[in-house]
Formats: C-alpha cells, structure tokens, sequence
C-alpha cells in the first residue's frame, strides 16, 4: 500500500522571523523594493525545499503571502478603491491598501 504525505499549509514567517523582519526593514527603509522581493522569494522557496526534504508528496503552493491572504485575493482580482488607485508602484499600492497613506485610511481587514 502507497500512502502519499500532504501538508495544509506551513508557516510563512521563516525559521528566524525572517519574514517579519524583511517587512519591518522594508517599511522602515532599511532595504529597498529589490531587497524585500527577493529575501521574500527565498523564505518561499526555502520552505518549499524543506518540505520537500522531509519526503512530503503534496506541498501546497499559493499560501505565502506578503502581508496578508484577503489582501491578496482583493489585488488579484483588481479591486482595488479608487482612492488608491492613483499608486503607479504595485508594491506601493499594495501596502498603501493594508496600511494606508499620510491621505488615504487603510483598506478594513476584518
């Protein structure tokens, strides 16, 4: 008999708060937009890896996110208010929506 293994789901954080503090480095300007994509995308990916060498048959992919899960189906799916809108940069649209801008109040998260 073949039993395949699966994972619902794996912490997006990283092993050391990684991800937390790329966030934080970002907002805060201590690394730039390049910086921040890429340590993101490697925390993605080294979870991916270390699923993989633990013999895990089916990892779920589309579960990491940037700053928060309904954010990001409310960015996919391009509704994105008008008030912020005007935001050329996607990175900067994206947060100005979680968070909000010295203008525009932050999307409601609840």
């Amino acid at each position: 008999m073949f039993i395949r293994s699966s994972n619902v789901g794996y912490p997006r954080i990283g092993e050391k708060r990684e991800w937390k503090k790329a966030l934080e480095s970002f907002w805060n300007g201590q690394i730039n937009e390049q910086q921040f994509i890429e340590t993101m995308e490697h925390i993605r990916l080294d979870s991916i890896r270390k699923q993989v060498e633990k013999g895990i048959d089916l990892i779920p992919i589309g579960d990491f996110s940037l700053y928060d899960h309904v954010l990001d189906a409310a960015f996919m799916f391009g509704y994105i208010p008008e008030r912020f809108q005007q935001i050329d940069n996607a990175l900067e649209q994206y947060f100005a929506m979680a968070r909000g801008t010295n203008g525009q109040h932050a999307l409601e998260m609840t």
